[in-house]
């Protein structure tokens, strides 16, 4: 196929309206910045971004080109269907969460990563270890993006994937380097907007197109392929109601989440922005559920894709843009293509300008350099996003599966971090060494059961474990599974920990994490009465 030169110009254009949006905002930034500190401009937005814009970004910190590919993908897949596609009912469910338990007191407490909380109750050590989970986090939710961005390139323009990854990767960065937060919330508002118009207008082509069978019909008829609903078989209950927690809990302890309810000015906007951001998630897979029933329902013969049909040809990951192509006009498909290239581009910016915040206020500035100036912060934060955003790039070359890898991109988060920040933000008698523990038995427990997608195989099969196609699957709710044995684990050594230091059975110069020295809720009250101060004192000497 030659070179789509009417998709060129269409791409162009909204890569160049993408780019000049965020570095006007970049422009914008500086001239609020007066008065203001600068990196906390970089990284929250100077905690003064209005609900409107809040709402838009928060929406689109979920809803880039991994959500809207992986979803269509989903319903697709006759294995599937529509009854596995959890992730707008998970990431809603998780937004409202957050808001009514994360928001409040993170924002009032003014931090400015999800970080802070956990190297305030655990130290600077164990903060750095827990800082690698969410760093791969974004990592890989960045490659993903790129990944699904590369594979609708080459339906647009017929270039290959790896020259699209590098354009996209370096018109993300350049942006996000010049404005911070403030290009990418500007740019989310861009992102939306063009994902919105551009599917809604596609759909009813695609609807119309002779090849297409009737979606109320296919939903649960046999036509092409087994009916799009799908099914829950007795059998996998356990894995999907293991995804399921996984998204609605494991969604929460990112800081591209977090970014956006700390930028707010009141813990109250906070909270109605990540409120209304849920139902906003929800109405975005809409279409996206449609394109991917659109699909099932297509005699792909009777299209110039022809046969064998993109399931065959492994190119599901690829069916939102096929649709697209292939279903609708050639001046609509354009449109539509065009926008959906540049709302992954901009969703990227998120994965990476988090990944760079984490690094520069948690590490650079709390561990290596306690008394770095705000220049060499920011310094510090756009030299990580340039190795970030490069070893984001290099994993999307090797990318086969957008919803595998944005599955996996969260495992490590859902297993060590999420029982991490809860008992950080709601169990403050907890301490280093449970945190230590804890980490350590979630990080062993979840390599032990193995990774499919990386063609582990496990060395722990849980119950229902079983071998298909030569690799082993496990059906138990091994994640979640996990992350209770991680949330017992904190809390336990916690307070063993805390129980043997102060009753000094074991003796105290053994405390290498000094817990005896910042825990207050154990002194006896013997020891209160012997000191002759009130509780309070007592309090904030231990705490000194």
């Amino acid at each position: 196929m030659p070179l789509n030169i009417p998709g060129l110009i269409s791409l162009s254009v909204f890569f160049t309206l993408t780019l000049a949006t965020g570095i006007w905002a970049s422009w914008k930034s500086k001239k609020d910045q007066q008065n203001r500190n600068p990196t906390e401009m970089a990284m929250v937005g100077g905690r003064n971004i209005n609900v409107f814009i809040g709402l838009f970004t928060a929406t689109a910190t979920w809803v880039g080109g991994a959500y809207i590919n992986g979803t269509a993908e989903i319903v697709y897949l006759p294995s599937k269907g529509l009854l596995w596609v959890q992730a707008p009912v998970g990431f809603a469910l998780s937004l409202v969460i957050g808001g009514f338990f994360f928001v409040n007191p993170m924002r009032s407490k003014n931090y400015v990563t999800v970080m802070d909380p956990l190297q305030e109750a655990y130290g600077n050590v164990m903060g750095s270890l827990l800082f690698i989970p969410p760093l791969l986090g974004e990592v890989f939710w960045f490659a993903a993006i790129l990944a699904s961005l590369g594979a609708t390139m080459r339906v647009i323009l017929d270039i290959g994937g790896s020259l699209a990854i590098i354009i996209s990767a370096c018109t993300v960065i350049v942006y996000t380097l010049l404005g911070g937060l403030y290009s990418v919330a500007y740019t989310d508002v861009i992102q939306l907007v063009f994902i919105t118009l551009s599917l809604w207008i596609c759909i009813p082509f695609a609807l119309v197109n002779s090849a297409t069978e009737s979606i109320y019909y296919t939903a649960t008829h046999q036509s092409y392929q087994d009916p799009w609903i799908g099914k829950i078989e007795k059998q996998y209950l356990g894995r999907w109601l293991d995804d399921f927690f996984f998204l609605v809990l494991g969604s929460i302890p990112w800081q591209t989440y977090f970014q956006r309810v700390l930028s707010a000015a009141s813990p109250g906007q906070a909270r109605l922005i990540s409120y209304l951001s849920g139902l906003g998630c929800f109405i975005m897979a809409i279409p996206s559920v449609l394109i991917g029933a659109i699909a099932a329902s297509t005699d792909w013969n009777q299209t110039s894709y022809g046969l064998p049909n993109p399931l065959e040809r492994g190119e599901s990951a690829m069916i939102l843009p096929l649709v697209l192509h292939y279903l609708c006009p050639a001046y609509i498909s354009i449109a539509g293509l065009g926008a959906i290239a540049a709302a992954a581009m901009s969703s990227a910016d998120s994965a990476l300008l988090s990944a760079g915040s984490m690094f520069a206020h948690n590490i650079y500035r709390k561990i290596l350099r306690k008394k770095a100036t705000e220049t060499e912060v920011l310094c510090a934060m756009r030299i990580s996003m340039l190795v970030f955003g490069a070893m984001a790039a290099g994993l999307a070359f090797h990318s086969s599966s957008v919803y595998d890898l944005w599955f996996l991109s969260g495992d490590l988060v859902y297993a060590l971090l999420f029982p991490q920040l809860c008992c950080a933000l709601f169990a403050p008698s907890t301490n280093t060494y449970g945190s230590a523990a804890g980490f350590l038995v979630g990080l062993l427990l979840r390599l032990l059961a193995g990774e499919p997608a990386l063609s582990i195989p496990p060395a722990i099969c849980y119950p229902a474990c079983s071998l298909v196609n030569g690799t082993y699957s496990q059906l138990f709710p091994f994640k979640t599974f996990t992350v209770l044995l991680t949330l017992g684990t904190i809390l336990a050594v916690s307070y063993l920990a805390a129980v043997l230091f102060q009753r000094n059975i074991l003796p105290r110069r053994w405390d290498v994490c000094n817990i005896t020295g910042r825990t207050s809720t154990l002194i006896p009250l013997q020891q209160l009465e012997k000191q002759k101060c009130s509780p309070i004192v007592a309090i904030e000497e231990n705490r000194d």
